[in-house]
C-alpha cells in the first residue's frame, strides 16, 4: 500500500472559528483526524461520514499518549495509505511539537504538509484588548515556553535576554513563581504590568491583570488553572480602553439552549455572538410520524386544497420530503394559496421555490386566523401538516370560518437525547443563568428530562420564552418565565435576553 499524507493542522488559539480555510479543507477531506485537547471538538462536525476519530490530548499531568506513541501513530496510519490530519491547538511549529512529529515522518518517508493555525502567544492578548505590540508603548515582543522542566541543570531560557517590551508565556501557570522571580532577579521591575489569560478566545475567557510581582500570589489565591498565557508589559495597561470580548452583553453568562439539535445552531450562534457560553441540550427530537400514509395521500391531492398552511419549518421539511418521494414536486402547489407562521417557516419555503401568500405579523395560529379571516370561503378546504401533538386554536377556528381542515401528522417530537441528570447537576451548582424554551414542547420535555426537581431547578434560573404561548406553558407547569420575547422568533428572542442583561436584571 503507498503511503498516505498527514497534514500538521494548526486549529487556532481556541475559538474554533479562528481556523483557516485551509486548515477546514483538510479536516473536510481527512480519514483519519489525530486531535488534541486545545482542539475544540466543534471542528470535528466537518470531517466526513467514517472518518476515524483518535484523541491524543495532554493536559499537564495527564497524557492519553506520550509525545513518541504520537508520532508513531501517525507515521503508521500514513504508511496504510491514510489522509491524516493532525489537529493541534495554536500553531504547530509554536510550543506545538510538531517539529518533532513532522521529523518523525520525515524518517519513515511519509509525505506531509504544515498548515499554520493563529498562534495563542498573539490571539489570546488581542482577545483580551491587550495588543502584543503599540506604537510608543512597545516595538518589540518574544514569544516564551512556560512549560520548561525546572528540574533541569540548566535552563534553555536565556533570562538575562529577554529583552523585548513584550514577553509572552506559553503553558506558564503552574510554574508561574519561578518565572516571575526569574524576570525580577534579571532586571523587570516587580510593579510591571502583568496579565494571566485563561481559555483565551473561548466564551470561558478569564483575565486576571496584575503585576509581575504579585502575579504568582494572585494566580494561586484565585485558584487560576491551565490553559493559560501570562504575559509582561505596559501594553496590559491598554486593556481598560481596548477589551471588546469580555464586554459584550451576554459575556459570562451560560446559557441552556433546549431546542432540537438539528435547529439549536442559528440560537446557539446568536447568543455566543453576544458572548453567552451555550450548552446544547436537545429537550425535544424531530422524528418521522409511526406511517406516512395521511401525508402521502394528502400530497398526491394537492389540487383538491384551496389553502396549504405551515406551522413550523419541520412541517415544510417534512411535507416536501413526502411530495418528493411520491413523485410530485413544487408544481403541484400550483392551485393553492400558502401561509405561513413565521419568516423562518417562510424562507424554509423559499428554498422550495414557494413563496408564501400569507406570512402574519403575529407568528402564532391566532396571527394566521386573523389574516385569514377575510380570504377563507365556506367550504373552502385547507391542509395543515404539522406536528402530531400541537395546539388546536388553528383548526378550530378556520372550521368556524366554514373550512374544511385536514390536519395530517407530518412530524412528531420526542423527548431529546440530552442528558437530564447532568443538566439537573448544573443548575443545581448555579452553573446555568438561564434556559431558553423555543417552543411548547422544550418546556414539557425539559420537565420529563430534568425530573421531580425541575420546577425547582428552574425557579433557581432566569427563563426565556421565545413567545406567550411558550411562556404560557411555562406558567400552566409551576415556571414563572423572566424573559417573553415581543417578535416570536429566534432573533426576538436574543433581543429580548440580551434587554435583559443590558437592564441589570440579574
Amino acid at each position: 500500500m503507498g503511503n498516505g499524507i498527514v497534514y500538521l493542522v494548526g486549529a487556532g488559539p481556541g475559538d474554533y472559528k479562528l481556523i483557516s480555510v485551509k486548515g477546514l479543507e483538510c479536516i473536510e477531506k481527512a480519514e483519519v483526524i489525530v486531535y488534541d485537547r486545545l482542539a475544540d471538538e466543534r471542528l470535528l462536525a466537518y470531517a466526513k461520514a467514517g472518518t476515524e476519530l483518535i484523541y491524543v490530548g495532554k493536559a499537564a499531568s495527564d497524557h492519553t499518549m506520550c509525545q513518541e506513541e504520537i508520532n508513531r501513530l501517525l507515521v503508521v496510519k500514513g504508511q496504510q495509505g491514510k489522509t491524516v490530519v493532525r489537529l493541534k491547538g495554536g500553531d504547530p511549529f509554536v510550543f506545538g511539537r510538531g517539529g518533532e512529529e513532522a521529523l518523525a515522518l520525515f524518517a519513515a518517508g511519509i509525505p506531509f504538509e504544515v498548515v499554520p493555525g493563529i498562534t495563542s502567544a498573539v490571539a489570546v492578548p488581542a482577545y483580551a484588548g491587550i495588543p502584543v505590540t503599540h506604537r510608543g508603548i512597545a516595538a518589540s515582543f518574544m514569544v516564551v515556553t512556560g512549560h520548561e522542566d525546572h528540574v533541569k541543570s540548566k535552563s534553555s531560557i536565556c533570562w538575562d535576554k529577554l529583552g523585548a517590551d513584550t514577553l509572552v508565556f506559553l503553558m506558564g501557570v503552574e510554574n508561574l513563581p519561578r518565572i516571575t522571580a526569574k524576570l525580577i532577579a534579571n532586571g523587570r521591575l516587580p510593579e510591571t504590568p502583568a496579565a494571566v489569560i485563561r481559555w483565551g478566545t473561548k466564551q470561558e475567557q478569564e483575565v486576571l491583570v496584575t503585576t509581575l510581582g504579585q502575579a504568582a500570589e494572585e494566580v494561586a489565591r484565585q485558584g487560576v488553572k491551565p490553559p493559560a498565557i501570562f504575559i509582561v508589559g505596559e501594553v496590559v495597561t491598554l486593556r481598560d480602553k481596548l477589551a471588546w470580548f469580555d464586554n459584550r452583553p451576554l459575556s459570562g453568562k451560560t446559557i441552556l439552549v433546549t431546542r432540537a439539535r438539528q435547529q439549536a445552531s442559528l440560537l446557539t450562534a446568536a447568543l455566543e455572538a453576544l458572548g453567552a457560553k451555550c450548552l446544547e441540550a436537545p429537550a425535544i427530537r424531530i422524528a418521522p410520524p409511526d406511517s406516512f400514509i395521511r401525508l402521502d395521500q394528502a400530497v398526491t391531492n394537492l389540487s383538491s386544497y384551496n389553502w396549504l398552511i405551515f406551522t413550523s419549518v419541520n412541517g415544510v421539511e417534512y411535507f416536501f420530503a413526502r411530495l418528493y418521494a411520491t413523485g410530485g414536486d413544487a408544481r403541484a402547489l400550483a392551485g393553492s394559496k400558502v401561509a405561513a407562521i413565521g419568516v423562518q417557516t417562510a424562507a424554509r419555503l423559499r428554498k422550495f421555490g414557494i413563496i408564501a401568500d400569507i406570512v402574519p405579523a403575529e407568528f402564532r395560529a391566532e396571527g394566521i386566523i386573523s389574516a385569514l379571516e377575510d380570504k377563507i370561503r365556506p367550504g373552502a378546504r385547507v391542509l395543515i401538516p404539522r406536528a402530531a401533538v400541537a395546539r388546536d386554536v388553528l383548526p378550530d377556528k378556520l372550521t368556524e370560518l366554514g373550512a374544511v381542515v385536514e390536519v395530517v401528522e407530518a412530524y412528531r417530537t420526542a423527548v431529546g437525547e440530552a442528558d437530564g441528570q447532568v443538566i439537573a447537576e448544573r443548575m443545581a451548582a448555579g452553573e446555568i443563568d438561564l434556559v431558553t424554551f423555543t417552543s411548547s414542547s422544550t418546556v414539557t420535555n425539559l420537565l420529563v428530562l430534568l425530573g421531580c426537581d425541575a420546577v425547582k431547578l428552574l425557579s433557581q434560573t432566569v427563563v426565556a420564552a421565545i413567545g406567550p404561548v411558550t411562556a404560557e406553558t411555562c406558567m400552566d407547569n409551576g415556571i414563572q418565565p423572566n424573559v417573553i420575547a415581543e417578535e416570536f422568533t429566534i432573533t426576538g428572542l436574543v433581543k429580548a435576553i440580551g434587554d435583559f442583561y443590558k437592564g441589570g436584571l440579574e
